[in-house]
This record gives structure tokens, sequence and C-alpha cells, in this order.
């Protein structure tokens, strides 16, 4: 056992009918962080996770939750772990103080921390009134009281099997940030295919896909990693596309997006993207310089050998 909450796979694989789901998978985290794991479907995110909970049997490889096995020792592995794999449903006839309180005892906490805890997730994550049945409220509602009913134990460590897919923008934010505040507490891994949710919460990330994890790293390591080849550039005062002749001669394309916006694609080198800049000042007073989109969508794309999307022609009127 470790000083510290800790997983990790070694050459985890499974295969279903003949079929390589999961290859060799390898990776270790230890402390208290929250670790994204990102893949299209169909990548191996979930029987990770199944793997990983003791829900699956590996067919080569060895899975640990805190350094103990969990293929052979699984109530002692599982034992400070909480999870949400699949998004499972509260029972319907249950009300939702009730269905928190099952939880609760079920991780042997006493009434007391129960009731303190059952106000302190309920207010978190907005759950509906407490003497609400589980089978009468919506089905983000429900997936937020399995939430509610997995952290109340405030488990050391956290499996979650992409916990926010199928809720609304506020319901993710409510459930982001009960989750960054669990952090400094609490090792989680969380499967998503939201990039700026991940962007937003992880501090490492492990990219599968086809089965196979093909990059891993902290999330600021992987996006400095990237080469940006696209700018937008915006200016306090409209600027005519005459006025950026010496702009274009640095770049590949240039694109209006809007009377002081501009998208602007260049070779990529750090020293290009410099002297853009400069050409641009000489225009007008800059009011934003930055690349284009989220970069860890533009990891995710060049990782999984994606093609990154040319630009939107610019909008008519």
């Amino acid at each position: 056992m470790t000083g510290g909450p800790s997983f990790e796979v070694r050459g985890l694989t499974k295969h279903f009918q003949g079929r390589t789901v999961l290859d060799h998978a390898s990776f270790r985290y230890e402390g208290h962080r929250v670790v994204g794991y990102l893949g299209p479907n169909g990548a191996g995110k979930t029987t990770t996770l199944k793997l990983l909970t003791g829900l699956l049997r590996p067919s080569e490889g060895e899975a640990f939750l805190d350094g103990v096995p969990i293929a052979g020792r699984p109530k002692e592995a599982l034992a400070r772990a909480g999870a949400v794999i699949e998004t499972p449903e509260p029972y319907p006839e249950l009300k939702i103080h009730e269905a928190l309180q099952m939880a609760g005892r079920f991780r042997g906490l006493s009434p007391e921390t129960i009731a303190d805890r059952t106000r302190v997730y309920g207010a978190k994550l907005e759950l509906p009134p407490m003497d609400r049945r589980c089978g009468k409220i919506s089905k983000g509602q429900r997936q937020r009281v399995v939430l509610a009913a997995t952290m109340i134990a405030e488990p050391p460590l956290l499996l979650l099997d992409e916990p926010t897919s199928g809720l609304d923008p506020a319901e993710r934010i409510r459930v982001r940030n009960a989750l960054l505040e669990l952090k400094p507490r609490s090792l989680i891994l969380m499967s998503s295919h939201l990039l700026n949710e991940v962007t937003e919460t992880c501090d490492d990330v492990i990219f599968l896909n086809n089965g196979r994890v093909v990059r891993q790293g902290s999330v600021r390591e992987v996006t400095e990693a990237m080469v940006v080849r696209e700018v937008e550039v915006e200016f306090v005062a409209p600027v005519v596309p005459a006025q950026m002749q010496e702009v274009q001669a640095l770049t590949e394309q240039g694109l209006a997006i809007g009377p002081r916006r501009y998208r602007l694609r260049f070779d990529g080198r750090v020293e290009t993207r410099i002297k853009i800049l400069e050409a641009c000042q000489r225009i007008a007073p800059v009011l934003e310089y930055s690349p284009t989109g989220s970069a860890l969508e533009g990891a995710y794309l060049a990782v999984m050998g994606e093609a990154v999307p040319p630009p939107p022609p610019p909008s008519a009127g």
C-alpha cells in the first residue's frame, strides 16, 4: 500500500469474442489530482474502468488500487474507492434522502456524518427536495443523485465513467465544481469526451485509441507540445482587408470573421507568429491575439490522427 491513493494498470488487455478491446494498457498515478481518460467511442475507456473495479476480468495484465491487486483481493482493493460506471440509476421507489442514506450506510458512515454530507452534497449538486422519489425526477437529476451517493463517503479514489454525459451545461458546472472541491483529498480518474471539461478539471490526461494508450502526460505538457498554426486577432476598431496586406504576406491564409476580427493560418514557427502580431499592431491596437480553438482539442486530433478541419468560410453579411 502506498502513502497516497493510487491506481495502476500493467499490460492490461481484454478480448471480447476474438476482438481486442483493450491492448496492453499501462499507466500509474498517485496523489491528489484528476486524470482525464480521453478517446473516441469504442476506444476501451469503459472497459478499463470495469477492469479497475472488478466488473470484468482481464484477459492479460493486472490492475491495482492503492497497490492492491483487484483480481486477487477485490474487497481490499475497492475498500477506499468509489465508482460510477455506465450511468447507473437509483432505485426509483426510494426518496432521494433514502438513496443517499443507503449509500452512506453501505460505506460505514455514522448517521450524523450521513446527515451532514447529505446536506453538503445536496447543496453542491443542487439536488431536488430530498423527499422526492427518484423515479419521479428527471434523468439529469437522477444522475446527480448517483454522483452524490458516490461522493458522500468522500473516497480517496474515485473512478468515473463520463460523469457529465447527458447533463445540461448548468448541471455539468455543478458536477465539475464538486469534483474540484474533492480534488485536494482524492485521486480521480474520469473518462470524458468533453475536452473543455477535461481542460477545466484535469491535471493529467491519458489518450486511448483502438484499445491502446497512445499518449499520456500533464494537460500542460500535452497542450504546450502542440504547434500553433492558426491564430485569431481582434482589433479595437474595424479593419478592412486592404489594411492587412503586410499581415497577409506572412500568412498562408487569412479570413475576415468580423469587422474587427481575422483568422490567420501560418507556418507554425514562433518567429512568424511574433512577426504577425507586430504587423497587426502597426495597423491598429490589438485587443486579443490567441490560438484558435482549444489547445487540448488540437492535441486530441493530432494524437488520434484526425485531420484538423479547415476554418469555416466567413459568414455572409
